[in-house]
């Protein structure tokens, strides 16, 4: 990847910083400044009531873009079946829009906030949710899901490359890995050099790792990352 297109990519995250803060909200500004697992917890409990809210009002595209995306790299329109893992489902936001556009019945979910989980089950887009840290081993059963989808949590402060690892352990052969990062850590992060490992070992082909929109009417700002699990 170019520094033309790293260039291209950090105004859509300044933008989005800037409506945040004119909004008076500081949360996601305090996300990406996040040290540890305790304070993401800490914070997104807090957060967990205006999430969905807050987020709306940046009109946040990951999800629905992520989501869509899923399905067109599962090769079906039915997903009702499908295994599918939301990791760092947050309040469920992915969940929701699987389940309600796409049919999506089997689903679970793992996020590190108990208070986004509370609101994730709400929507009843989930059939298991769980309290899970992604800095550590996912504690699921290698091949267990025909795909994992990760929405959000792959960006400054959050969750590391090696998690790619443990989704691409986690779906079956043939499984998809869907996820979102943020443009601006693609390579900085080593989620680049990561994936770069994962298609020069074997055990995943690159099926997309394009340019998203972070907002809706954007076409930059994040990397939609797609593997396929050889």
């Amino acid at each position: 990847m170019t520094d033309e297109h790293h260039n291209s990519v950090s105004e859509p995250q300044g933008e989005w910083l800037k409506k945040m803060a004119d909004t008076g909200n500081s949360f996601l500004e305090k996300a990406y400044a996040l040290s540890s697992p305790s304070e993401a917890r800490d914070l997104y409990d807090r957060w967990a009531n205006s999430y969905d809210r807050d987020l709306d009002e940046l009109d946040y595209a990951f999800p629905a873009n992520a989501a869509s995306a899923l399905v067109n790299a599962m090769g079906t329109d039915d997903i009702s079946d499908l295994r599918i893992l939301d990791a760092g489902c947050g309040t469920g936001l992915v969940g929701a829009i699987l389940a309600s556009e796409y049919n999506a019945t089997n689903v679970d979910g793992l996020d590190i906030s108990p208070g986004m989980l509370a609101i994730a089950q709400r929507t009843h887009a989930y059939k298991v949710l769980t309290e899970a840290d992604l800095t550590k081993r996912i504690a699921r059963q290698d091949g267990e899901y025909d795909a994992v989808i990760c929405v959000g949590t792959l960006t400054k402060g959050h969750v590391g490359p090696a998690v790619l690892d443990e989704f691409v352990r986690v779906v079956r052969k043939g499984g998809i890995v869907d996820a979102t990062v943020l443009a601006t850590i693609w390579e900085s992060g080593g989620f680049k050099a990561k994936v770069d490992e994962l298609k020069a070992s074997g055990r995943a082909e690159v099926l997309g790792d394009g340019a998203v929109g972070l907002r809706k009417g954007e076409t930059t700002g994040g990397i939609l990352l797609l593997l396929k699990k050889l």
